[in-house]
């Protein structure tokens, strides 16, 4: 994808649909402050403006004035596009925002595509891919993890590292080719030590940011938190409580949650996608059977379990037979003890993540959402903690690390060269199509098609 593609005009409307104090389009493009100066009058023209001024002036519609704007002037390279750059500040009307756009296309102004802007951003090295990425994770964050992430990845994130690593296998990858030049002779011009030792390092690295995707990807979705046990265990009456609302169908009759419900759930910047399920029982019932066998789909699928039993009904030996069932990794499991406001005496706990509360009268339901902050938290919380949310990125980091573990396979093997040439070279295309270094069109087509039209 050449920069040759990208050099018309584009423009689009940047801010949201719908009436607003204030609607903003965006110009950007070489000859983009010619085309403004079409449009604008004011007390200079913005091509001889120098960038980073705002100008006050008439936008006009040929002979007629449309609107008052603001016109702000940003000059290439130092834009965001990396293009000169104006964007018209209008009154937030609808109509005045559409004319506005239909007298630029009437100019020969092209509307821009989805994304385009960050696009050529991208193209002329303003950010890495991955750095593009973030822009539409930060305009779709939706709590205070989500934005932590976008940021983080924005501002660098593991694709400072990964450059910095990928550069010295760049190195090696170089000095392997060498000595394929001069293969009759027998020579080594790469140290097998040394790159053995490079691969080990990325190895870790690697696999310590796809063993983050699971939490990282929950984190930025809604962690998807099941509340199960058995039926009249205080389920629905637990989901009700946490939500603040009726949102269930509470009732002392045993099967009366028959299908999942979901709702989502803010604790302290962090979502968690909570869904309450039917009762784990034996049944003839062929709909209730139906209904158990989603509860266990959904904790198949969860991240973390509430499991809620009545304190009154279950021993632990009970309550562990049946959670043990569902334990595994990637699973993460908090007893939930209801109906404590029965017993005469406070249980003691018998499990590592446990909560006694009472879902009916609130008695440390606080504590428990506390608990659950704290596990989605850990390891999260600290400014150096690289974390992945992208699922293209995790999909790279795993072809990364099947061609890093080929190499030093082969390297135990004394594999011949060229079969590790390419193994190397594998790995170095997959690392760099995360941020951008070698990607096929198809591949920015499909990250750029999911912005916003005017970002």
């Amino acid at each position: 994808m050449s920069l040759s593609e990208y050099c018309d005009v584009i423009a689009a409307i940047a801010t949201p649909a719908g009436p607003g104090a204030l609607g903003i389009i965006r110009l950007s493009g070489e000859g983009a402050l010619e085309y403004a100066d079409r449009v604008f009058r004011g007390a200079r023209r913005l091509a001889t403006s120098q960038g980073n001024r705002l100008h006050v002036g008439l936008f006009m519609d040929s002979d007629t004035v449309l609107d008052q704007v603001v016109a702000s002037v940003y000059k290439s390279p130092q834009s965001f596009t990396g293009d000169d750059t104006v964007e018209f500040s209008f009154h937030g009307s609808p109509y005045i925002l559409q004319r506005a756009m239909e007298v630029l296309v009437e100019l020969g102004v092209r509307p821009a595509r989805p994304g385009e802007f960050t696009q050529r951003a991208f193209l002329h090295g303003k950010l890495d891919l991955s750095q593009a990425e973030a822009i539409a994770d930060l305009i779709a964050a939706e709590s205070r993890t989500s934005h932590a992430f976008a940021m983080q990845q924005l501002r660098g994130g593991y694709s400072q590292k990964l450059s910095a690593l990928r550069s010295e296998l760049i190195n090696f990858s170089a000095l392997i080719e060498l000595e394929l030049d001069f293969s009759e002779e027998d020579v080594e011009f790469a140290n097998r030590e040394q790159l053995k030792n490079l691969l080990h390092s990325l190895h870790q690295e690697i696999s310590q940011l796809a063993g983050s995707f699971a939490l990282g990807n929950a984190l930025k979705k809604g962690i998807h938190t099941v509340i199960a046990g058995q039926p009249n265990a205080g389920k629905s009456t637990l989901l009700n409580a946490l939500l603040n609302e009726n949102r269930a169908i509470v009732s002392d009759i045993p099967g009366t949650t028959r299908d999942t419900i979901e709702e989502m759930i803010n604790i302290k910047g962090i979502q968690f996608r909570l869904v309450d399920t039917a009762g784990l029982r034996q049944t003839i019932d062929s709909i209730e059977q139906q209904g158990v066998q989603k509860t266990i789909e959904e904790i198949n699928k969860g991240v973390l379990l509430l499991y809620v039993y009545d304190v009154t009904t279950m021993t632990p030996a009970e309550v562990m037979h049946e959670v043990e069932g569902f334990v595994r990794d990637g699973l993460h499991v908090i007893l939930v003890g209801n109906k404590t406001d029965l017993l005469a005496s406070a249980p003691e706990p018998f499990y590592a993540q446990q909560r006694f509360v009472s879902a009916q009268n609130g008695l440390s339901l606080d504590a428990l959402k506390e608990d659950m902050y704290v596990w989605a938290s850990a390891g999260t919380s600290s400014a150096d903690a690289m974390v992945v949310t992208n699922v293209r990125h995790y999909h790279a980091l795993i072809s990364a690390l099947q061609s890093i573990e080929l190499v030093q396979q082969g390297l135990l093997d004394h594999t011949p060269t060229d079969l590790l040439a390419s193994d190397l070279h594998s790995a170095l295309d997959a690392i760099g199509s995360i941020v951008g270094i070698i990607s096929p069109n198809e591949v920015l087509d499909a990250v750029f098609s999911r912005f916003c039209i005017g970002k």
